[in-house]
């Protein structure tokens, strides 16, 4: 993980755009771990569809992730001998394989390390400037003082000469020196989203893959005057997040499918009470404890229905890393607007992987709940108005005092069993989704053409990128990614189909969670394919791209 954080960081500081996404073990802490990293000229929004070079620094760990990586005739496998001969499943690729004896190499350096000896002989076979290489090596370690310094800097220097000798591979084009970009993880730009959409309350509790979200907001919210209190559990969590926002204050909780679990009862008394809440939910590979360190997109049925009752609620669902910064910011304006939950949805490929990507943009959404004003007569905070919103008096306002529970209510907050409160209550609070703008940013659509590919979160890039080599073999194809998964917007997704005669649905779940959903609100055309893959190997552009172009 240091090497390739270093290589990532070294070829942003070259001009180079590029991501590193990481896959553990089920250990959580320890055990073995992969760094897989693409990088480019240009921008990159998910994993390739291969492998160009496989460096092993144990073939013990690099056979637990033989599935997630692709190798073939092309690829180059780098590998020390003395650690015994390869695996069969990597000889079977038919890779060409290069000795790189790391200890032989690191005999001379005291306190040498492999990871940077891989580090340079990587850095020098791709191209990136052995310079770029040190000074981020020295920015990285000069804490750890000059011994550790010089011995990785003499290890990164040796990597380079090795590298030298080794066969010709890919190699990056120009990249664009001088060019400001940021390098952030999903976690880490959802974060930045929240604090632009005024969150300034966050109460949580420690869940991977969502911590580093919780761990990037702790010390940024204090700068800007607000909090973050790790609460015992999940329940507690968001209990002190629904109270934080019920004193007037936007708040927010992450988690994962566990925890979401845990949070549904009390996400319910967010919608009865119309108390607003923002709830990030980084998916993982479930069902129970699942695999926490694997990406999948299996929470999806559980974030749109897990509520009991009609319980309507906004879900939004983040399609790239830059994009969790603006999903993130969206969904606490939206929350706040419409007095209701809002779950945010991304997985562990999004958070846990770091990018490098032009500065995320800031939607200019901001909080800006109806709050009523003080000296109020007979105040009736669910009054049923035509919006469906009604404005919400903060504790302490004069002749704003009313009851805020999980019971039924009449207009007034009192307690109610009656039919016609209930009927009232329950189209008030589905009006005021179903009424609201939410303008052109429940989706991402792309291109034109008769066949179009339907997706939603992470499987938003590889479609992308699958959909333009469709566009340039000549193919008319549109991509329809969905940003707003609730309320579904079923007249504006009718208009971006309007035309298409084949679908492909693509998802990462293994019962078409999001085909089944889908389908359930829109008539889909005839011709229907989907591909629905679940965790934890990622969705590659060449598998849609072959899907597009095969299509009988």
């Amino acid at each position: 993980m240091t090497a390739g954080q270093m290589l990532l960081d070294a070829a942003a500081n070259a001009g180079y755009q590029g991501m590193m996404t990481r896959s553990l073990g089920p250990q959580i802490r320890g055990g073995e771990a992969a760094a897989f990293l693409r990088l480019s000229a240009h921008e990159v929004a998910c994993p390739g569809d291969g492998v160009d070079i496989l460096i092993s620094f144990d073939w013990a760990s690099t056979q637990r992730f033989s599935a997630e990586i692709e190798l073939g005739p092309d690829s180059l496998v780098l590998f020390d001998p003395a650690a015994g001969a390869a695996p069969e499943m990597i000889l079977n690729t038919g890779a060409r394989m290069v000795d790189l004896p790391f200890k032989a190499l690191l005999d001379d350096i005291e306190g040498g390390r492999p990871n940077m000896l891989g580090l340079g002989v990587l850095a020098g076979l791709i191209g990136l400037p052995e310079n770029a290489v040190l000074a981020i090596v020295e920015r990285a370690l000069k804490r750890k003082g000059p011994k550790a310094l010089e011995a990785s800097s003499a290890g990164i220097r040796a990597g380079f000469e090795a590298s030298a000798a080794m066969p010709a591979t890919c190699r990056l084009g120009a990249g664009e020196k001088g060019a400001r970009r940021w390098n952030i993880s999903g976690n880490e730009a959802v974060g930045l989203g929240a604090l632009r959409g005024g969150i300034r309350f966050v109460a949580a509790y420690p869940i991977t893959p969502a911590t580093e979200i919780l761990e990037w907001l702790a010390p940024n919210l204090e700068h800007l005057g607000g909090e973050l209190v790790q609460a015992e559990d999940e329940l507690a969590s968001i209990n002190m997040a629904i109270g934080g926002s019920f004193g007037g204050i936007p708040t927010l909780t992450a988690t994962s499918g566990p925890g979401l679990a845990l949070m549904l009862e009390s996400i319910g008394l967010s919608v009865a009470s119309e108390t607003p809440v923002v709830v990030v939910n980084v998916q993982r590979g479930g069902p129970s404890t699942g695999i926490p360190t694997k990406s999948e997109q299996s929470d999806l049925n559980i974030a749109l229905y897990g509520l009991h009752g009609d319980a309507p609620h906004i879900v939004t669902a983040a399609n790239s890393v830059s994009d969790c910064a603006f999903t993130a910011q969206w969904s606490v304006y939206l929350a706040e607007a419409l007095q209701s939950a809002a779950i945010v949805l991304t997985d562990q490929l999004l958070g846990q992987t770091r990018a490098v990507v032009d500065e995320p943009a800031n939607s200019g959404h901001v909080a800006a709940r109806e709050t009523a004003p003080a000296g109020l007569q007979d105040y009736r905070r669910y009054a049923v108005t035509e919006s469906g919103v009604s404005p919400m008096a903060i504790p302490g306002t004069a002749g704003g005092e009313y009851v805020a529970d999980g019971l039924e209510h009449s207009p007034i907050g009192r307690p109610s069993s009656q039919a016609e409160d209930h009927l009232a209550q329950l189209e008030k609070r589905q009006r005021k989704l179903d009424q609201f703008d939410y303008g052109d940013h429940w989706a991402d659509i792309e291109g034109d053409g008769d066949t179009a590919v339907i997706t939603w979160g992470s499987c938003t890039g590889p479609v992308h990128e699958a959909c333009d080599r469709a566009r340039e073999a000549g193919i008319g194809v549109r991509m329809v990614s969905l940003r707003l998964l609730a309320p579904m917007q079923t007249v504006k997704f009718a208009k971006a189909i309007k035309g298409v005669k084949r679908v492909l649905v693509v998802e990462q779940s293994h019962s078409q969670q999001f085909y089944r959903y889908v389908r359930a609100h829109f008539d889909l055309p005839k011709k229907v394919k989907v591909c629905a893959r679940p965790g934890p190997l990622p969705v590659r552009p060449a598998d849609i791209y072959e899907q597009i172009v095969n299509w009988s």
